[in-house]
């Protein structure tokens, strides 16, 4: 699958540009599902992985998003080197914490951000999403219970 933002000017006009917060969950895997049978319509510019290594690198490597979120400094780290170790070239934009969910929820080139991210996790990055006009789509109930009156 050819990454969104390597594709030509013309073809990325034509796709829905999406991020995906927790593509390893059953709900983001079908939402990959969805963007691979349709590859006219969809592509994955961000997503923060999980835990699962070995998956997110095979998600990463299929849809070559051009950043990715993992919880802290040393995962970076690790995710960086198993994707060199893979040979992927370029290698996305490997961001953490709190700071790199952020960035998943607002990246400029984003127009849609499925919020699947199990529990509040996503809360923060989804409002964000939100704030800049972007297109949501909410797949738990629990960031729109604890969102409160925002």
């Amino acid at each position: 699958m050819e990454p969104c933002g390597r594709q030509g000017i013309e073809k990325r006009q034509a796709l829905k540009r999406l991020a995906i917060l927790g593509s390893t969950g059953s709900i983001g895997r079908q939402c990959l599902s969805v963007v691979e049978s349709l590859p006219s319509r969809f592509c994955v510019e961000a997503s923060p992985p999980a835990k699962t290594f070995d998956l997110i690198a095979s998600q990463i490597a299929r849809h070559r998003p051009q950043l990715v979120s993992v919880a802290n400094a040393a995962r970076a780290d690790e995710l960086a080197g198993r994707l060199r170790a893979q040979g992927l070239a370029p290698l996305p934009d490997i961001q953490w914490g709190r700071e790199g969910l952020l960035a998943v929820g607002t990246h400029p080139d984003v127009e849609l951000l499925v919020s699947a991210a199990v529990g509040v996790v996503g809360l923060e990055a989804t409002y964000a999403a939100i704030q800049q006009g972007k297109q949501i789509a909410l797949s738990n109930k629990e960031v729109l219970v604890a969102a409160g009156n925002w």
